[in-house]
């Protein structure tokens, strides 16, 4: 059997014990299990399970970036980035295992240590709500922008684990996007006062 093959139906059964165990199910042993393949060749595969998560992550990016592609079009910047930050809190909580598995792979590595692939993606995400923000706030200049939207990325992406975690005292899914429309839009009229000043 192709290396490809091999590689595409350990892809697969890793996808599926996520979803079905828990990111937590996602151990070389466990694969070996689901799959039918040796930890050898797993290990033969990728190298080690790292580079394994890499892929899986790759995978989920494609997939938040394709949705976010078909959040409700607008023509208000400010309509089109809550209507973004839905779609992103939305592929979230219907993805918490899969988005676990990224937001704990992402806490664990030096950004030295993240491949370009890997942000690229991640640029490719913040493109779709930077194109908005510019067209909000185009007295701004790009190097300010690019700040305050790294600043955004940042607290959206660390209010994801609060999204994708069950644990959550009670919160609803509802109560989950309120609070998170509620930081977003807090953070845009925290940027118009600060220009008024």
């Amino acid at each position: 059997m192709a290396k490809n093959s091999i590689q595409e139906i350990l892809i697969d059964k890793g996808r599926r014990l996520i979803q079905e165990k828990g990111s937590d199910s996602l151990t070389a042993r466990k694969l070996s299990e689901a799959s039918g393949y040796s930890v050898g060749t797993i290990y033969n595969q990728f190298g080690n399970m790292d580079n394994y998560i890499l892929l899986q992550n790759y995978i989920t990016l494609d997939e938040l970036y394709k949705f976010l592609q078909k959040s409700k079009p607008a023509k208000n910047a400010y309509v089109r980035i809550n209507n973004y930050l839905d779609a992103f809190v939305t592929f979230v909580m219907n993805n918490p295992e899969a988005w676990f598995l990224l937001f704990n792979f992402h806490l664990r590595k030096n950004p030295r240590e993240l491949s370009k692939i890997y942000l690229r993606k991640i640029a490719m995400i913040l493109k779709v709500p930077g194109e908005a923000f510019a067209e909000m706030f185009p007295e701004i200049s790009k190097k300010e922008k690019n700040i305050l939207l790294q600043s955004l990325w940042m607290s959206i992406f660390s209010l994801s684990s609060f999204l994708s975690c069950e644990n959550t005292y009670g919160f609803s899914q509802k109560s989950k996007q309120a609070i998170c429309k509620t930081m977003l839009n807090a953070f845009l009229c925290g940027i118009i006062s600060l220009q008024e000043v």
